[in-house]
């Protein structure tokens, strides 16, 4: 009651001033909208190493036509230099006027050079950025980022959007790529075990593509090399492979057979493929459910076990089948048997690759850590040449 008769008593002008600066504030903002004009929107990052520091290769969003025939992502590709990516960044606004903005960036790779060294320092600067996605996609590539930053997809109007459909939900489930993000391999980094997996991307010409070939909407600026000028050929992609990584340096990779193992020990493969025989012939199995884990056995010698369980139906055959063969997609017993052994094979070459690399990506050094903190302390520098591996496979058949 008494806060309505005070109301009453205040004057109109009073509301009318009230009214004006609420308006003045509301209309006289951007409404925190990204200006495009003023803006460079990033769509992928490349960082290699050079012998002053960094070079930062920056594909930027860059406006196309309204109309269907013109739409799409076009981009430019902008490579500068610094003593830290700081340094790059802020030459990306001094060649361009406009100001980099990185949320909107879902890729960095890693140029084959820079990932040898403590990549966090080719990292650090997006890790502190408050605007980095902490989803951002993480890889290495095969050469130069910059070369594969501005290259030509033969599939995409930009590189980067080429390259992160390699990183699909549904890649990943097929047991092909193993994807990480910039969050992800930080805390993995600063984790007891210091080791992770980026996947390693290449790249190779697309046969009967035209050399010089134009590219619908790509550009290049600051002597990139340019995403899709007539100096470069139409290129596709690959990441079945994995580079490992112990201490933030790259020291080893699985071809895509032991990526499968390490995928299917995760238990992330839903409708992946592998080949087994019978009779001496091939045929490709489809995994239609997967279970997998690793465990370490501390009691007499550290042991660790490596466990997959699949459930499969049959795919394809290399030969030629009666037609009540081709109507069933169930697995014969002497095909499973054949697919046991397949896949304890992938899985020994991992464990070994990692072991060689002393790489701790299957987490064994975690694992202890969480267990007992007294056994870890007491193994910590040996575990990983000491312990053994115990490696199982099911395969089963759908029917």
């Amino acid at each position: 009651m008494k806060l309505h008769k005070f109301l009453k008593t205040v004057p109109m002008k009073l509301y009318l001033i009230l009214l004006a600066v609420i308006l003045f504030s509301f209309f006289s903002n951007d409404f925190g909208l990204v200006d495009i004009q003023k803006t460079a929107i990033i769509l992928a990052a490349g960082v290699d190493k050079t012998e002053e520091g960094f070079s930062l290769t920056s594909q930027i969003a860059v406006p196309k036509g309204s109309d269907r025939a013109q739409g799409g992502t076009s981009s430019v590709n902008i490579t500068t230099q610094g003593e830290t990516v700081s340094d790059c960044v802020t030459a990306l606004f001094g060649k361009t006027g406009w100001v980099p903005k990185l949320v909107f960036c879902d890729l960095i790779v890693l140029g084959e050079e820079a990932a040898k060294e403590d990549v966090i320092s080719y990292l650090n600067y997006f890790l502190r950025n408050e605007y980095m996605p902490d989803n951002c996609l993480l890889a290495v590539c095969e050469g130069k980022a910059e070369k594969l930053i501005t290259s030509t997809s033969a599939i995409d109007d930009a590189s980067s959007l080429a390259i992160e459909k390699l990183f699909s939900d549904a890649a990943e489930k097929s047991g092909k790529v193993m994807t990480n993000t910039l969050k992800d391999f930080a805390i993995d980094y600063y984790d007891v075990g210091k080791s992770s997996y980026l996947p390693y991307v290449k790249m190779s010409p697309q046969k009967g593509a035209i050399p010089g070939g134009d590219s619908v909407g790509s550009g290049s600026a600051g002597g990139s090399g340019g995403s899709g000028g007539s100096e470069s050929e139409e290129q596709i992609y690959t990441a079945e492979e994995t580079a490992l990584f112990a201490e933030g340096k790259m020291v080893g990779k699985l071809p895509a057979e032991q990526t499968l193992a390490l995928s299917l020990l995760e238990g992330n493969v839903l409708a992946g493929t592998f080949n087994a025989k019978e009779k001496g012939k091939p045929v490709t199995l489809t995994v239609v459910r997967n279970s997998g884990g690793v465990s370490l056995d501390m009691k007499g010698a550290p042991t660790a076990k490596l466990t997959v369980d699949v459930t499969c139906r049959l795919c394809c055959r290399g030969t030629t089948a009666p037609i009540e063969d081709i109507s069933s997609d169930a697995v014969s017993p002497e095909i499973l048997e054949d697919a046991k052994n397949v896949l304890k094979g992938y899985i020994e070459g991992l464990w070994n690759t990692c072991k060689e690399a002393k790489c701790d990506v299957l987490e064994l050094k975690r694992k202890l850590y969480r267990s007992s903190l007294k056994k870890y302390e007491e193994w910590e520098e040996f575990l990983l040449t000491s312990v053994r591996p115990d490696i199982s496979a099911d395969v089963k058949s759908m029917k």
